[in-house]
């Protein structure tokens, strides 16, 4: 069941259809899933001070009520490497429609993988994980389950990639860190899981996966046109 704040930020979403990264964000920390240290604001002078107390390079990102697809129109810039780089690209977000602050966040690495859900007609809520990042569209490496995801169901869909030696180590690499994997996706599950009256989509792409962690580096979340209001619970979430 939903946090009472959690279906605060989708009801006051509705209008958009979609919420925010950095409320999206907040939500997937809610949830115990790994995102960048970040810093949402309409001051250039805190995104530098943000800069400065966790190291450049920085990653910026305009936060809009009108802009869905931000790297579409210019609105991610990532390796910033200094502050007079940085006050670029928030005088360059500022101008765009309906700007509503810059999201600065660390740069983070990792093998790139993605998660994604949608609610079938048929089956209910599903989930697709597979490669992510820029390669999803020409790789098409993934596999879908229906939701909710068991911690069997991780290393099964790990095992149907086409890449998946990549990830469990190939030639020497290390492989990626499969409990953090898991608890990822199993919290990803949960989250679909309970917001699946609200939930048009929801998209993590990509997520990077290193020895060390799993951490979401952009979120997407669309809301149902058809969701009408009072049908989600309030509760706790399972974290």
């Amino acid at each position: 069941m939903l946090k009472k704040e959690i279906i605060e930020v989708v009801h006051a979403s509705m209008d958009k259809g979609w919420i925010l990264e950095p409320e999206a964000k907040n939500i997937l920390r809610s949830y115990g899933i790994g995102v960048p240290r970040l810093k949402w604001t309409s001051s250039p002078e805190e995104a530098v001070q943000f800069a400065r107390e966790h190291g450049f390079p920085v990653v910026a990102k305009v936060v809009s009520q009108r802009v869905v697809h931000k790297s579409d129109v210019g609105g991610v810039i990532t390796g910033i490497k200094d502050e007079e780089s940085l006050n670029d690209a928030f005088r360059r977000f500022s101008r765009m429609e309906g700007f509503a602050g810059v999201l600065v966040e660390e740069t983070v690495s990792g093998m790139e993988l993605m998660a994604g859900a949608k609610v079938d007609y048929q089956f209910g809520p599903v989930i697709l994980f597979g490669m992510g990042g820029t390669g999803v569209e020409i790789y098409k490496d993934t596999v879908l389950r229906m939701a909710p995801l068991r911690e069997s169901d991780i290393l099964s869909m790990v095992r149907k990639l086409k890449a998946h030696e990549l990830l469990e180590g190939y030639r020497g690499s290390e492989p990626i860190n499969m409990e953090a994997l898991t608890s990822t996706l199993l919290a990803f599950s949960d989250l679909v899981m309970d917001i699946r009256e609200y939930m048009d989509s929801i998209d993590l792409n990509p997520i990077f996966c290193s020895p060390e962690s799993c951490i979401v580096a952009d979120a997407r979340i669309i809301l149902s046109k058809e969701r009408g209001e009072g049908s989600a619970k309030t509760g706790s979430c399972r974290k």
